[in-house]
């Protein structure tokens, strides 16, 4: 018997997927109000409690200051009569400027109920750390590395020295929340051109999620008007990933000719300030596609091939795929499973308690090597330098192949790094799953509340199916791309 579906289905949501954010519609997302009504925990929470996975604090007081509350926490203080004060109650807070406050959100743990980890984190030795499961770790590997490293950059005076990398670090807000340099920029009030600039953080609040964005677009953008806005959002993303996210490089070894091996060397080096990739671990991936290609033009080795139309990456025995496999612990084989009885991916996103894998590149400074919630996992970074425990943040790779005796010279070898928010294998997986337990339609499960849009009379999966076997199948961006060449012979 199927409990009646609530909350924690999300059927108490109020509103509809294509209503504006006006009015109580649960759907628009998060809010001004969710961050800026936040305030820093008096203290951390008991134990095992942690302050992410969403647990953060929000100021009800009625009353904030001269006015009538509730207080919208900013990084200003403003004079009474300064023409930049927003026109509603308002409140200065180094809280919002500090990563932590990022982190209530971007650390993801497994959750605990009756003060106990639903999950907790098996170590591939068969060794229970007792630790509640990590999910998600953008804030922690932030906080380990140079980034974090954030001695006056930290929110807590009003006037800061600039960030100078190595010794200051950088905020989460500094690189997603980067203040505009245009005169024209304003926030609630109308101000004299150029007022603002260099002195309002742009709410950009980019990554990766290229893809979801402009399926968002395609499904709700004109009903609820923000169809430039999603526009400007997936721009502002494309930015991120290919201009401040990664470096390519690209060597060749002395090549004897055709009917000779050819070896290119490929580092790949991480510029943001966690893992690359980062968060959201399901289906995420970054890889390394390498083509050689004779005078011609024709093709004679490949690495990381990608089929767009099937979405299928074929996995050869040189690939290179950046990427954290979380899995459950097998104790009978004495194993972190990834897959099924079928041979088939599995996510479980809230039942794993192990870590196959994690070789995504640590940033620039990391510490973690040690820390088994965010050290790599059956992959190996060296230190910066022996003994000191700091990891590097880059990433080399060997490709060998032959070259068959005749081959037009030169031969080129073009390196590329992708970057793919949602593997075949995962949204396949999702879709098995809702077919295969029986899962309800949309409307069904939360009954007698009716969508008029989304789901509606689909599974929340098979609509997630058909939104990525229509919109692209989550087509990888291409982050860099670098080419190397023999010489003639």
């Amino acid at each position: 018997m199927k409990a009646v579906a609530g909350g924690d289905q999300g059927c108490a949501l109020l509103g509809d997927y294509s209503a504006t954010e006006d009015g109580l519609n649960d759907f628009a997302g998060i809010g001004c109000h969710t961050c800026h009504r936040q305030v820093r925990p008096a203290s951390p929470m008991p134990s095992p409690h942690r302050n992410d996975s969403g647990n953060f604090f929000l100021d009800d007081n009625t009353q904030c200051g001269n006015f009538s509350g509730p207080c919208r926490y900013g990084p200003y203080r403003y004079d009474e009569d300064s023409p930049n004060s927003p026109p509603h109650a308002n409140a200065y807070s180094s809280f919002v400027k500090q990563g932590e406050f990022c982190g209530t959100c971007h650390d993801v743990t497994s959750p605990i109920v009756n003060g106990v980890p639903v999950k907790t984190l098996i170590l591939n030795s068969g060794a229970n750390t007792g630790i509640a499961f990590p999910i998600e770790r953008t804030f922690s590997e932030w906080r380990s590395s140079v980034y974090g490293d954030v001695l006056f950059n930290d929110g807590l005076a009003d006037n800061e020295p600039g960030t100078d990398l190595g010794r200051f670090g950088r905020t989460c807000q500094s690189c997603h929340m980067a203040s505009s340099t245009s005169p024209d920029a304003f926030a609630c009030m109308m101000t004299d051109p150029g007022s603002r600039v260099g002195n309002l953080p742009v709410h950009e609040f980019v990554g990766s999620n290229v893809w979801v964005l402009g399926v968002i677009k395609n499904l709700y953008g004109a009903s609820i008007g923000r169809a430039d806005e999603l526009d400007l959002s997936i721009s502002r993303a494309l930015e991120m990933l290919q201009n401040r996210s990664a470096t390519l490089a690209v060597t060749l070894d002395p090549f004897s000719g055709p009917g000779n091996n050819l070896t290119a060397r490929v580092r790949v080096t991480n510029l943001s300030g966690h893992k690359l990739p980062t968060g959201y671990s399901e289906g995420r991936r970054m890889w390394l596609n390498i083509q050689a290609r004779d005078a011609n033009g024709a093709l004679i080795f490949e690495s990381g091939a990608y089929d767009a139309s099937t979405a299928v990456l074929t996995e050869d025995s040189q690939v290179k795929v950046y990427e954290v496999q979380q899995g459950m612990w097998n104790a009978g084989n004495n194993s972190c499973e990834i897959k099924d009885a079928q041979n088939r991916k599995t996510f479980h996103f809230a039942l794993n308690n192990c870590i196959a894998k994690d070789n995504r590149i640590p940033p620039l400074g990391f510490r973690g090597g040690s820390n088994p919630e965010i050290q790599p996992v059956n992959y190996t970074y060296p230190e910066t330098t022996p003994g000191s425990g700091v990891l590097v943040n880059f990433d080399d790779s060997v490709y060998t192949f032959s070259v068959p005796p005749g081959t037009p010279t030169p031969v080129s070898v073009r390196a590329r790094l992708l970057h793919q928010i949602a593997s075949k294998e995962y949204i396949e997986f999702l879709n098995n799953q809702a077919a295969e337990h029986g899962f309800l339609s949309e409307n069904a499960l939360c009954a007698p509340r009716v969508l008029g849009s989304g789901p509606q009379t689909q599974t929340r999966a098979a609509f997630l199916f058909d939104q990525w076997a229509t919109s692209g199948k989550s087509p990888p961006v291409v982050m860099e791309e670098q080419m190397q060449s023999t010489s003639a012979h």
